[in-house]
């Protein structure tokens, strides 16, 4: 089994840290686990996010304020930690890579900033459209401000974007869009299946993830099922991730997914 998104930033770059989450797997018979950390913690990434974040009124106050408070730490920490880690042997196979925050436009510097190291595999992810972060608790209530429909619109067509790019080798959490409970007005069956040729043309994994049911509270277990058909009737190779923050997370409800990824 495979847990293959587990975040390690609650905690410093540490051999015991790291153990933390790899005890809790092993008891959840993990095979494989995926760590990785989000980009918006290092600076050299600061100016993308910065260049990208909206500029006026309080949400984009909040999110520049949330941006300056996470990014505490430069990436070079991170590898270094990698290549440490890589030198151990653990009871289940590790990798190593990031969560990179999609912004279209920017390919060119997140390609560079991405080649400065040989990452395991590299997850890409849609967290802001238009420089909106539609997933933060402290921008929940714009939702109330929002044409949903518009949204999720154009949040699938920068997903698309981040496909083509050929910059990754996963798709984080394909429906996150999804998180407080707002969803389109139309049927977008068709949406996921472009979502999915595309990710089969590129060869690119996608994640049954679990971090809106775990860290949300949200109802849906994972992929909401027409989506699921979609990829599944188009082949796409799914990934497993709990999208765990915390070592007691990690592979919580794997068995369970794999099982509905089975039906």
């Amino acid at each position: 089994m495979i847990d293959a998104h587990i975040h390690l930033e609650r905690g410093p770059y540490e051999e015991g840290w790291l153990d933390r989450f790899i005890d809790m797997a092993v008891k959840r018979n993990m095979d494989e686990i995926f760590l990785l950390e989000h980009t918006h913690r290092f600076f050299e990434f600061k100016d993308i996010y910065m260049n990208n974040i909206v500029s006026d009124g309080m949400t984009g106050d909040y999110q520049r304020e949330w941006i300056s408070r996470k990014m505490e730490k430069s990436i070079g920490e991170y590898t270094a930690f990698i290549n440490r880690m890589r030198n151990k042997e653990f009871p289940v196979e590790v990798r190593f890579g990031l969560e990179v925050c999609y912004f279209p436009g920017e390919e060119l510097r997140i390609k560079r900033l991405l080649e400065m190291f040989d990452w395991d595999f590299l997850t890409g992810s849609v967290h802001w459209i238009d420089g909106w972060g539609f997933d933060h608790e402290g921008t929940r209530d714009s939702w109330r401000q929002k044409d949903v429909d518009g949204a999720y619109r154009r949040y699938y067509e920068i997903m698309k974007d981040l496909i083509r790019s050929g910059m990754f080798t996963n798709l984080a959490h394909p429906d996150s869009i999804k998180c407080f409970d707002y969803y389109a007005g139309y049927d977008l069956t068709e949406t996921y299946r472009e979502i999915a040729e595309l990710l089969v043309s590129r060869n690119m994994s996608a994640e049954f993830n679990l971090g809106l049911y775990l860290n949300y509270n949200h109802g849906e277990f994972g992929l909401n099922s027409r989506m699921l058909r979609a990829f599944k009737e188009r082949g796409v190779r799914m990934l497993t991730a709990t999208d765990a923050h915390r070592p007691e997370d990690a592979g919580l409800y794997i068995k369970d997914a794999e099982m509905v990824l089975s039906l």
